[in-house]
Formats: structure tokens, C-alpha cells, sequence
């Protein structure tokens, strides 16, 4: 997402209620504005807009991969599939691969079967858990090969699991960041304070919000208002 001058919103789509995703939390309706900016670069010129992890990323938000060193990061996180996913995958694998035998009349070639299902599920688990939450030694978010700055950053809040379906359903603002995984529970809002994006806040997908705000040096603005799980 891109664009130099700011959007009017009249609120999430299917609410009556502007702003409810946020102030349901305890975020008011000032805190809305915001187009994320880092500050230009060699590496990250101002007018960067493409991005890959989702539709609605921030113009300003760096697409290029990250190298950081993840010693120094004030907080890191893999979003890895469940345990029990893989163990279902092991069941896939021997009943796919038991068929393919079947079929080929137990040849000896048809153990193959097994070793190509086995690989397949594996890569496509592997795909599914690759993807990282991290806070540089400088308070910058990288959500995937997306990064925030903290400078923009004007408040957060922990999106409990029993308020993580109104997030991101009726609650949504479509001119929101969003890094979902739907195998984590929990999530973070991070809203923005940049007059010049359109970008309200960002939801971001963690195990750990708890620690991931306090990496940002950010309160919960949702345990504040005693409505974290």
C-alpha cells in the first residue's frame, strides 16, 4: 500500500461503530492516524511500496529481507506449526504412501511413495513455520520482511485469543497491516502515529505479546484497561 496524502475511513466493515477495533482495546480515535515511514535510505528509499507478505502493507514498510543478527534482538520468535501437526503429518504419510503401494501392487519401487509424501508434508510444514516476529537492538519490529520502526509507533495491546475473531472480523479495518497466522492464539496491535500514512495499526501474530511489547518498551494498553486474558 502506498500513497502520500491521508484516507478517510468510516470505520471496519460490518460495524456500526467507527474505530471499534482499536478502542475496544482502550486506543481512542486520535490514535488512528498513521502512515508508516522509516527514514530514507540507500537500502529503504522513501517512495519503497512493494511488498509480498500482504495486500494492504504499508508503503513504508522495508520489503527487503532483514539480515539482523539474532543474538542482539531484544526479543525473537518463530511462528512454528503445532507439535501434533507434524504427527499428523507422519499419519498422512503412511496412509498416502500405503495407497500408492496398493496401488502399484507392492512393488519394490512403490516404497518411494512414502519418501515423496514424507518430503512433501515436511517442506509444506516447514513453509508454514517459517516466518519470525523479532525486535532489533534498536526497538525496530520485524514482522516477516516487514520492519517498524518504534519511532511510529504510538501505543499497543494484546489481542486475546476470545478477541482475536472480532479483530479480524468485524472489527477490521481494511487499511490495516496484518501478519495472521491462525495456528497462534494470541496477537499485538500496534497503532500508528504518522499523519502522513493512512495505515492505522498494525496486528501482528505472537505466542508472547506480553513480551514483545515490553521489547518495544511499550505498555499494554489492554491490560491497563483489564480487558487481557
Amino acid at each position: 500500500m502506498s500513497g502520500s496524502s491521508r484516507r478517510t475511513r468510516s470505520g471496519p466493515i460490518g460495524s456500526g461503530r467507527p474505530d471499534a477495533a482499536v478502542e475496544d482495546l482502550g486506543v481512542t480515535r486520535a490514535d488512528y492516524a498513521g502512515r508508516v515511514t522509516p527514514p530514507a535510505s540507500p537500502e529503504n528509499p522513501a517512495d519503497s511500496s512493494s511488498g509480498d507478505d500482504h495486500p494492504g502493507v504499508p508503503g513504508g514498510a522495508d520489503r527487503s529481507a532483514g539480515e539482523g543478527n539474532s543474538g542482539s534482538d531484544r526479543f525473537h520468535e518463530r511462528l512454528h506449526v503445532p507439535w501434533w501437526w507434524w504427527v499428523a503429518a507422519a499419519v498422512v504419510t503412511g496412509v498416502l504412501g500405503y495407497e500408492i503401494q496398493l496401488s502399484a501392487h507392492r512393488a519394490t519401487w512403490s516404497v518411494v511413495g512414502y519418501v515423496a509424501v514424507g518430503l512433501l508434508c515436511a517442506w509444506m510444514l516447514w513453509s508454514l513455520g517459517r516466518a519470525s516476529v523479532r525486535v532489533s537492538s534498536d526497538r525496530e519490529l520485524h514482522a516477516g520482511r516487514a520492519r517498524l520502526p518504534r519511532a511510529v509507533i504510538a501505543r499497543g495491546a494484546t489481542v486475546p485469543a476470545t478477541a482475536k475473531s472480532a479483530a479480524l472480523g468485524r472489527q477490521l479495518d481494511p487499511a490495516a497491516f496484518l501478519m495472521h497466522k491462525a495456528w497462534v492464539k494470541t496477537m499485538v496491535l500496534l497503532v500508528l502515529d504518522d499523519p502522513d500514512d493512512p495505515t492505522p495499526y498494525w496486528l501482528v501474530s505472537t505466542r508472547d505479546p506480553s513480551a514483545l511489547l515490553a521489547a518495544l518498551d511499550l505498555p499494554d494498553a489492554a491490560a491497563e484497561a483489564g480487558i487481557a486474558d
